[in-house]
Order: structure tokens, then C-alpha cells, then sequence
């Protein structure tokens, strides 16, 4: 049996081109935004994709005070870390969130939505959110 080789097309990150997005909050839910906005900062609506490179996009959330959440998730949802001691467990509801700062409840969906290695700080630095 002979062996045979296959060659793959390895993307070599010297330059990369970023547009600027700008996505626009108002009235829609905060997951559907975060989805659309971590596809970008990742890379993955450009056919050059490739999860071990950072290519993604500059993104711009605008209106996200006016937000619109559907449910009950406004009161429900629960926001939790625990401080490293016993019984540290800390809750904040997304309401006092919200009512806060309502950039912080895209910031903290789309940091979850994003992979899990050393490029996400760098995709969340391209992050902008203005109220």
C-alpha cells in the first residue's frame, strides 16, 4: 500500500485587514447582538477563516440602553463568582446590571461566546460598546 500525502492550506497571519462594523442594539435581544458581534471579533464571516488566527473585525455595539429582553430574564437572570473562600459565592441579578452600566450585559455575553484560549482578550479589545 503506498501512503499519500495531503497537502493543506496553511493561512500564514501576516496582514490582516480590518473593517470597522457598527451594529445597532436598539429593540433587539441581548444574545441575538452578542452572537452576531462574537462571529465577527472571531473572523468567521470571512472566507479566509481559520480558528487558530485572529482575523476578525473591528466592532462598534451603539444603543444598548435600549436593549430589549424578552421573559422574564430581566429579574431571573442571575450573574455569579465566587470569591475563592468558603461560601463566597456572590449573585448579581441582570436587573441592577443592567441598570448599572447595560454595556456590561453585552460585554459579559459576548465574552462567554468566545473561544477559550489566549486570542479572546485580544478579540475583546476590538470591542467597543456605547450606551
Amino acid at each position: 500500500m503506498t501512503k499519500e500525502t495531503v497537502k493543506r492550506k496553511k493561512q500564514v497571519a501576516n496582514i490582516v485587514v480590518r473593517a470597522v462594523h457598527e451594529i445597532d442594539a436598539a429593540g433587539r435581544a441581548p444574545g441575538r447582538v452578542a452572537t452576531e458581534v462574537a462571529m465577527i471579533l472571531r473572523g468567521k464571516n470571512k472566507a479566509d477563516f481559520s480558528p487558530h488566527i485572529d482575523n476578525g473585525d473591528n466592532v462598534v455595539v451603539l444603543n444598548t440602553s435600549k436593549l430589549k429582553f424578552t421573559g422574564k430574564k430581566l429579574v431571573q437572570k442571575d450573574y455569579r463568582y465566587h470569591t475563592l473562600y468558603p461560601g463566597g459565592l456572590k449573585k448579581t441579578s441582570m436587573k441592577k446590571v443592567f441598570e448599572n452600566n447595560p454595556t456590561d450585559v453585552i460585554k459579559k455575553a459576548v465574552y462567554g461566546m468566545l473561544p477559550k484560549n489566549r486570542l479572546r482578550e485580544e478579540m475583546m479589545k476590538r470591542l467597543t460598546i456605547k450606551a
